[in-house]
């Protein structure tokens, strides 16, 4: 059983002249086994949670706490972090000329499991979780993200989820530019993760249309940097009908 607890997080951006402050004072805790839907409009400081938890030096953190298992998250280096089990899909996943997804992937699995794979079992592995996800073999010798389609780099996020096994997976808007297809490809990935490894779940989205693959426990309403609203499943379907309206105003 692992958790990631986070407690009066506050977090600014550098700006000319200054800072502006994002996150003002977000608390949410997540266990293994547990899916917690992150959802609000545009602005509301979503992505900036999930990046601030990762670790971008973008973002200052200047009050509150991240722990994971009782450990200080935010003393750790980006690749510490990593290691000790968190993972990040990204609403753009970037390229990476000149390294194929076959090195980076074994590199990253060596890094966070603390040895490399052996070759034989490695190519199976590989293999087994490429089918699953419906992605040409082919695709394991090209450069990574480069030339790929907005669906094949999200497959291509949901693989690296299935074989590094992290304790808690933050998804930031994962459903962004996928066809129905695609999206049900990707979302029957992360439930096979969560239930193979009983995986914590922070699942970032502005639309209720993932949620019907991705079945939440908990949904939190974002607005203004802050969390202003908790309840379960039956939040993100009132949220469908009636949008954010009421808590950009409020």
């Amino acid at each position: 059983m692992s958790t990631l607890e986070i407690k009066n997080l506050q977090v600014s951006v550098a700006v000319e002249g200054g800072f502006t402050e994002i996150l003002k004072g977000v608390d949410l805790t997540i266990r293994s086994g547990e899916t917690h839907a992150i959802m609000g409009p545009n602005g509301s400081g979503k992505s900036t949670l999930a990046y601030s938890v990762a670790g971008h030096p973008k973002y200052t953190v200047t009050g509150g706490s991240v722990t994971l298992d009782g450990v200080d998250v935010l003393a750790m280096t980006v690749d510490e972090r990593a290691r000790a089990g968190l993972f990040l899909a990204m609403q753009y996943p970037v390229e990476v000329p000149g390294v194929s997804v076959t090195n980076f992937l074994r590199t990253a699995v060596t890094a966070v499991r603390g040895e490399a794979p052996k070759v034989r079992t490695w190519v199976g592995e590989v293999r087994e979780a490429m089918k699953a996800l419906n992605m040409d073999a082919a695709f394991a010798e090209r450069n990574v993200n480069e030339g790929f389609s907005g669906g094949e780099k999200k497959r291509h996020e949901i693989l690296q989820l299935e074989l590094l096994k992290p304790k808690i997976a933050i998804l930031d808007e994962t459903d962004s530019g996928l066809d129905v297809d695609a999206l049900r490809i990707v979302s029957e990935g992360v439930n096979r993760v969560k239930e193979n490894s009983d995986l914590g779940i922070m699942l970032i989205t502005h639309y209720t249309r993932i949620l019907r693959y991705i079945k939440p426990d908990f949904v939190h309403v974002f607005a203004q940097g802050r969390i202003v609203e908790e309840g379960g499943p039956e939040l993100a379907d009132k949220l469908e009908e009636n949008g954010y309206a009421e808590y950009v105003t409020a």
